[in-house]
This record gives C-alpha cells, structure tokens and sequence, in this order.
C-alpha cells in the first residue's frame, strides 16, 4: 500500500486536479480530500452510494456553583480557550482544542464535557474510486477532527491519495502525518515557488520523502527548476500548460478518463512515485 499526500503552498495551483487524477490512474484507490473548508474532489467523481454522518466534539462545561474558581483549567490550557473574569469561568469554544486536560486538572469535578457537531463526513464510489470528504460548518475554526476521521479510510484499497488543504497549517499537518510520500504541486511564478518551499521544509520537518510536480509548466519558464536544482529538491515531473486540461477541470472531467494520453501520463507519474524513483 502506498499513501501519497499530494499538497501545494497556495490555492489554484492544481493540487485537486493531480490528487483526482491520479486516484482514477491507480484504478482502485482511497481518495481522500482533507481540504474540510472547501471539499471539490466529489465534484468530479460524482460518486453514488453516499453515505453521511456528522463528526462532533467534546467541548467543556462549568459548573458554576461547584467552581471554586482555582484557575487551574485556565492555567493548563495552552490554547487560551478559558479565562476567568467576573467571578466565573468563561470557554471560547472556537479556540477549544477538545483535549480534555481541563475536566481533568479540576480538583472539584465542576467541569463536564458536552458534545457538539462541528461538521460532516460522506463517502461514497465513483470511477473505481472510494470517494471520502469532509465539510466543516460554517463558523467552525478547527477541521483536525474532521481530517482524523477521514483518514481512518486510509489504506482500504491498495493506493490512498490525500487531497490536502492548501498552504502549511496545522491541518495540513495532520494530513500528512501518516502519509508514504508527499507530492508537492507548484507552478512557474515566484510566489509558487515561494509557498512551495514552506510545505517542502513542512514534508522534511515530519521525516516524508518528497518530490515536487510542476504543473502549467512553460518552456520559457524555468524558475522552480531553478530553484529546486539549487536546493537539491528532486522534481518528477510537469504537466505542460494545455487549454484542452483547463477547459476539462473548469467543467468538472477527469482528464485521465477523457483522454488516454492523460491516463498514460498520471499513470506513470503514480508509477514513479510508488516505485520509489522519485
């Protein structure tokens, strides 16, 4: 089995576009989008068989007349989501990490947890494909709940791609923390390049091996192969900047499926990266 994260350091770069198709190349594949704020790759699976369920979590509540007002929840929590003022105990629920350190510091039980549904999660097959997502509601601050369930689906089929949230977050983070192999997925700019070395110093800081995916790539354009040749960041390869790929992305295809030259190309690029040769 292999788990290839594919990610990029800014949106619009075609990170989606490279995760689907090359979940549709591996012919029997987990997809997995992690992006929870703006989930796109069912779009172009169109999957059937949808199942739902709603991902919830624990957040504390005080007991304001067993509260002693000690302070120790507040002092233990590192995330600033309690405060005391007024003579009481005040949660910010936005900045509530769910770990439950605070029910367990408190010497006189006055805090239990309660449960709160912060999004969804919904699975469903399309084009040979486990097609899994996640949705946060709006108003939500923190997906990682979301993204922890979805990659429990990790690793039923023989290949896992992972569409990552755009950028270096935190949620980004534990979208590859268990992941073989990250593909990061830049275009020729400077800013590109720019945000591609921060999840390229992001994929090194968690130990994965890596290997950057030019995509629009132009032959008068060579910045990133520029400044990966400098950096000694392995490239596997580009996709060439084509009309034809934009107008099959804008309208929702799967340019593997519509085209054999495609599936030829993401299917060898898959290649490369499960047969270890990036």
């Amino acid at each position: 089995m292999k788990s290839v994260a594919v990610l990029s350091g800014k949106g619009g770069v075609g990170k989606t576009f490279v995760a689907v198709n090359l979940a549709y190349a591996a012919k029997a594949a987990v997809y997995i989008d992690c992006d929870v704020e703006e989930p796109n790759g069912h779009l172009f699976f169109k999957p059937l068989n949808y199942y739902c369920e709603e991902v919830s979590v624990t957040i504390p509540e005080i007991a304001g007349d067993l509260c002693t007002g000690c302070r120790a929840c507040v002092d233990f929590c590192q995330y600033n989501a309690l405060a005391y003022a007024g003579n009481k105990i005040m949660v910010f629920d936005e900045l509530c990490h769910y770990c439950g350190g605070c029910t367990l510091v408190c010497p006189v039980a006055a805090i239990h947890e309660s449960s709160r549904t912060i999004g969804t999660l919904t699975r469903g097959s399309g084009n040979r494909v486990m097609v899994c997502s996640g949705t946060l509601n709006i108003g939500e601050a923190n997906g990682i709940p979301i993204i922890k369930r979805l990659k429990r689906f990790s690793g039923l089929w023989d290949t896992t791609i992972i569409d990552c949230p755009p950028g270096s977050s935190c949620a980004v983070m534990e979208s590859i923390n268990d992941c073989d192999f990250c593909l990061l997925v830049t275009e020729p700019t400077t800013f590109g390049v720019h945000n591609m070395a921060l999840v390229r110093e992001l994929a090194e800081l968690l130990g994965k091996p890596y290997a950057v995916l030019i995509n629009k790539a132009l032959p008068d354009e060579p910045i990133v192969r520029e400044y990966c040749a400098q950096n000694n960041i392995p490239v596997i390869g580009e996709i060439p900047y084509n009309a034809e790929l934009a107008d099959l992305n804008s309208r929702g295809k799967i340019a593997a499926l519509c085209n054999s030259e495609y599936q030829t190309l993401f299917a060898g690029l898959l290649q490369s990266i499960c047969g270890g040769d990036a």
